[in-house]
């Protein structure tokens, strides 16, 4: 296949993947093969396989963390390019913090609690990368990435790396000019401010329990499977239709957060999205609300 070795070309062999399984590369433990699969190690190779793709007018798909993914079982045509393998943090300065795409934002919260910087606690228990979590504005516990946010370093369009200042990024509720724009995220700094290390340590252990107490940790999941809707909870309106541990196949709501859709164990993605339609029609038919995916769902 010649996309596949050109980038092999570039990248490396053992870098370039055929017929990778995508339920290796999501939280959700789901979804059938990527035609190739290109784990770039810098920004020049992340660039590079970007531009390649864009020049053959090949079909390709940026991916972080996977965790606020469904990929559907026939897979994915085209290249995934994986962010996983760029994952620097550094300190620019005492009060911001430098992290690559592809860094977990547990870790770059737990980078800032070793430099007693305060104001990622939130970001401590998000399953998803730090460029993902810039794409989808990711927040919990009343935090949200615009709140710390300073620059990225993106490619655009025209595969030039640029950068992008807070205002221009326009941050809304689970909204980005990254994901309006088709921004690929290289890199983002944020903005904190010294605390004490006693005090960010403490927050970011009562958000764990939090965490630990009222999600259901300890399955396969993509997180919140609904956005919010304005004047209602996902989760509560789950539950009250009467759906708290409904299931379809090994799919089902999550008993412990209806807003939630676990993989009980050798789940496909149809059992997800079949069992996400019914919450859907249900919710409809009994509120009168339609609830929106906040997982992006992808693939054939």
């Amino acid at each position: 296949m010649e996309m596949f070795e050109i980038l092999q070309q570039r990248l490396g062999a053992g870098h370039v993947l055929l017929r990778e399984p995508m339920k290796n590369h999501t939280t959700f433990k789901v979804g059938g093969p990527a035609d190739i699969f290109a784990i770039p190690r810098n920004v020049d190779e992340l660039t590079f396989a970007i531009q390649a793709c864009r020049n053959a007018d090949f079909p390709y798909f940026v991916l972080g963390n996977g965790s606020n993914l469904l990929v559907r079982d026939g897979g994915i045509r085209g290249v995934v390019i994986s962010t996983a393998a760029l994952c620097e943090i550094c300190l620019p300065d005492d009060h911001k913090i430098y992290a690559q795409a592809g860094a977990m934002m547990p870790d770059v919260s737990k980078f800032a609690l070793a430099h007693g910087l305060c104001g990622l606690e939130f970001a401590e228990g998000i399953p998803g990368s730090i460029g993902g979590g810039v794409v989808m504005n990711a927040g919990a516990y009343g935090g949200e990435i615009k709140d710390v946010f300073c620059t990225a370093q993106v490619i655009d369009k025209n595969c030039r790396l640029i950068d992008i200042d807070l205002q221009s990024m326009d941050f809304a509720y689970r909204k980005s000019a990254a994901a309006a724009q088709g921004y690929i995220v290289c890199g983002v700094t944020m903005r904190l401010d010294k605390g004490s290390a006693a005090d960010i340590a403490a927050k970011m252990a009562d958000f764990r329990a939090r965490r630990r107490d009222k999600q259901p940790l300890t399955m396969p999941s993509a997180g919140s499977t609904f956005k919010r809707p304005p004047g209602h909870f996902a989760g509560k309106l789950i539950m009250d239709a009467g759906l708290r541990g409904f299931a379809i196949g090994r799919a089902a709501v999550s008993e412990k957060h209806c807003g939630f859709i676990v993989n009980k164990g050798d789940a496909v993605a149809a059992d997800i999205l079949s069992l996400i339609d019914h919450v859907q029609s249900v919710v409809m038919e009994k509120f009168g609300v339609m609830l929106e995916t906040e997982v992006k769902i992808v693939g054939e």
